[in-house]
């Protein structure tokens, strides 16, 4: 009897682990395979290259690596002295203007209050001058505009609130224009990129709530998804010269899920989170769920 009872003791534990062990396997398969998790997420931000549009020497630098700034806040001075001249000589050319202009206009006066004693020929060569001393009157004056915009985009000022990384502009640069003087991540484009397997896609809606962890911090931050990708780039695929599609003639058997982009908008996070550009998170997504536990979303298209 003892030995019928031991053996049947032995048989209940061996499938009772067994039936804990498909369990856990089950879990294990649902959590990697089909809950919508990923520790592939990362903080991004917008990077603001801060520019000027005219060129020169760096005359200024009002910041310093990794400052936080506010918009509207003086960056960098370029070359102001020279724009400033150039503002000058362009208010002198329009003192010359007008002065050959009023010249004109007497002559005409004068031509034609002299009436049949000047030649219809000569009164029409005086308006002809009227004019054209009129119309260089109007280019100076659209010249002095320019360069008066030219020595106010001398001052480059923020046009975001962020931080400014990186820097390495020092007063004595040449900067030509439109090129990058120094580059600031806005705060206020802050988000997380949750890159997803595309298996997992389906039970991801936006509006859903998502739950975020920075690696090395022991608290979350809950946020919910603001986005998905529209797309992503194809490897099998690229264009030629006649503009017909290259495909890769091989085909790999073992096929890996891809991953799409998910952008995640933080709502809640603790005091003194750090969220810098370029982190690693792990994001979870909470799908609406029915008593059972299923995804309400399972079965829907």
């Amino acid at each position: 009897m003892n030995r019928t009872l031991s053996a049947i003791g032995r048989w209940l534990v061996t499938l009772i682990i067994v039936a804990l062990a498909i369990l856990v396997a089950i879990l294990l398969w649902r959590r990697y395979e089909s809950e919508p998790w990923t520790r592939d997420g990362h903080v991004y931000a917008d990077v603001v290259r801060a520019s000027s549009d005219v060129g020169g020497l760096v005359t200024e630098v009002e910041v310093h690596d990794n400052q936080l700034v506010h918009k509207g806040q003086l960056l960098f001075v370029v070359d102001r002295p020279r724009y400033e001249d150039a503002l000058a000589q362009a208010d002198a050319s329009i003192l010359s203007a007008r002065a050959t202009l009023n010249q004109a206009r007497r002559v005409a006066k004068r031509d034609r209050a002299l009436g049949d004693l000047v030649a219809t020929e000569a009164r029409e060569e005086d308006d002809a001058k009227v004019e054209t001393a009129a119309a260089a009157v109007q280019q100076q004056v659209a010249a002095r505009n320019t360069a008066a915009l030219n020595v106010a985009r001398t001052a480059v000022h923020a046009s975001v609130n962020g931080f400014v990384t990186n820097l390495s502009l020092r007063p004595g640069d040449f900067l030509a224009a439109g090129a990058q003087g120094l580059a600031m991540i806005d705060l206020d484009s802050i988000r997380v990129e949750a890159y997803l397997e595309e298996t997992k896609l389906k039970h991801v809606r936006v509006g859903d709530r998502a739950r975020m962890r920075l690696m090395g911090d022991h608290y979350d931050m809950i946020g919910h998804v603001e986005s998905i990708a529209g797309g992503i780039a194809d490897d099998q695929r690229s264009e030629t010269a006649n503009q017909l599609p290259a495909v890769n003639p091989t085909f790999s058997w073992v096929r890996l899920a891809q991953r799409i982009p998910v952008r995640i908008h933080v709502d809640r996070m603790m005091r003194g989170t750090r969220l810098i550009s370029g982190r690693t998170v792990t994001v979870t997504i909470f799908p609406p769920r029915d008593s059972r536990g299923r995804y309400l979303r399972e079965n829907q298209p």
